[in-house]
């Protein structure tokens, strides 16, 4: 009977579980972040993510860039710091500088202005301290984020690549430099038209905003607070929200850290678990960035 209930047991893992199988010999940033937040860690990550570390290091041009691409480079700070890299590092210093220099950069969300633009407070007189990806008239979207977010519309892909900046920016300690706390500030403004899911600002815009604020520090708490009580409004029966990415939404709401958030995460795990493959991954898109947001969620939640 023993033998009986183990075997039934081994093929009906759950999401949990088939996560850490994924993961559990994975020699990559996703394998070593999801071994340690599983309560996995292996005494050869240590090394494995130095060398990883130099190895993405090593790909760095002179100037800071990964390529001369802004969401390659802005992504390798990002890494840099899972892997344990400190914000004085040489080599997190080389790319944040890089990433700085392209802040309030010809073709940065919100430059340029007119009459509709103005009302809605989202021209160069009410915005400041964005990144600029690419130049005004050079296309930036379609384009995916290492999340497995796919930015379709150009202005939301110049606000999304922002923010992910922003953020890696707000990692490293910089939160109080003009330009930043501008970004930050100017967010905020932004917040306070966010009351409409579907209105005249994309769901996908809310979500990376959020993100970006949730790491602003104790200011930006009651906007954070009252955008966690928007997505409550619009979360669906099954989980799920319309309009977003799910991997992008439930990263968002991790970085809140609020209890409110935590119920929403909670709440989306069924819609989850649905689009969870045998093997534990989630598609092929981002397919480990993705499986390590899965992981991040399923432990904060406890399950």
């Amino acid at each position: 009977m023993v033998g009986a209930g183990l075997s039934a047991r081994a093929v009906s893992p759950t999401p949990l579980e088939r996560l850490a199988l994924y993961f559990a010999t994975r020699q990559t940033r996703q394998g070593v972040l999801a071994r340690r937040a599983l309560g996995a860690a292996t005494v050869e990550d240590g090394e494995l993510s130095r060398e990883l570390a130099a190895a993405m290091a090593a790909e760095l041009r002179p100037d800071g860039s990964v390529g001369g691409a802004a969401v390659p480079t802005i992504w390798r700070a990002h890494e840099l710091l899972d892997l344990g890299r400190p914000p004085d590092d040489p080599d997190v210093r080389l790319v944040l500088d890089w990433v700085l220099r392209q802040q309030g950069g010809a073709g940065a969300y919100g430059e340029g202005c007119d009459r509709v633009r103005h009302a809605q407070r989202i021209c160069e007189h009410w915005l400041r301290g964005f990144f600029a990806a690419v130049p005004p008239g050079q296309r930036l979207a379609p384009i995916t984020l290492p999340n497995g977010k796919a930015f379709r519309a150009e202005p939301a892909a110049r606000f999304g690549i922002s923010c992910l900046a922003l953020r890696a920016a707000l990692r490293s300690g910089l939160g109080d430099r003009p330009a930043i706390a501008q970004h930050l500030e100017s967010l905020q403004l932004l917040a306070e038209q966010w009351r409409d899911w579907t209105g005249f600002f994309p769901p996908d815009v809310i979500v990376a905003g959020l993100h970006a604020l949730a790491l602003g520090g104790p200011r930006y708490h009651p906007t954070v607070e009252a955008l966690v009580s928007l997505m409550t409004s619009h979360q669906r029966v099954d989980g799920c929200w319309p309009h977003v990415d799910m991997f992008a939404t439930l990263e968002a709401l991790l970085a809140t850290g609020l209890a409110g958030a935590r119920t929403l995460v909670h709440r989306a795990l069924p819609a989850v678990a649905e689009r969870q493959r045998a093997d534990g991954s989630f598609g092929t898109v981002a397919q480990e960035e993705r499986a390590l947001i899965a992981v991040r969620a399923l432990v904060w939640v406890g399950t």
